[in-house]
């Protein structure tokens, strides 16, 4: 079974960094995107960066210059560099994989969510 596991996420001052990790695993065929949503308190759900197979990247307005995606395709793997956080990118962080299983059809998966705290 297909599944996403994230590591890195924690409590951290402001102008601290953190870095996040998902690795999907399982039967996996193809991915054609990895990429991090967060939700705040009292908040929808956003997408704060994804890549695409092709090496694309799409950022939150509020995080550019501050956050950078990357991705190790031997490992199905993606890194979310977090410098200068701020208290408001307080949330919980879900990685999100659009990608193809062996066996089944094409579809999005979500990992469980990590926790992010920027306080001081």
């Amino acid at each position: 079974q297909v599944q996403l596991v994230e590591s890195g996420g924690g409590l951290v001052q402001p102008g601290g960094s953190l870095r996040l990790s998902c690795a999907a695993t399982g039967n996996i065929f193809t991915i054609y995107a990895m990429g991090w949503y967060r939700q705040a308190p009292g908040k929808q759900r956003e997408l704060v960066a994804a890549i695409t197979s092709s090496d694309s990247t799409n950022y939150a307005d509020s995080v550019k210059g501050r956050f950078t995606l990357s991705r190790d395709n031997a490992k199905n793997t993606v890194h979310l560099q977090m410098n200068n956080l701020k208290p408001e990118d307080t949330a919980v962080y879900y990685c999100n994989a659009d990608l193809k299983p062996i066996f089944t059809p094409r579809r999005n998966y979500w990992g469980q969510g990590t926790q992010v705290t920027v306080s001081s």
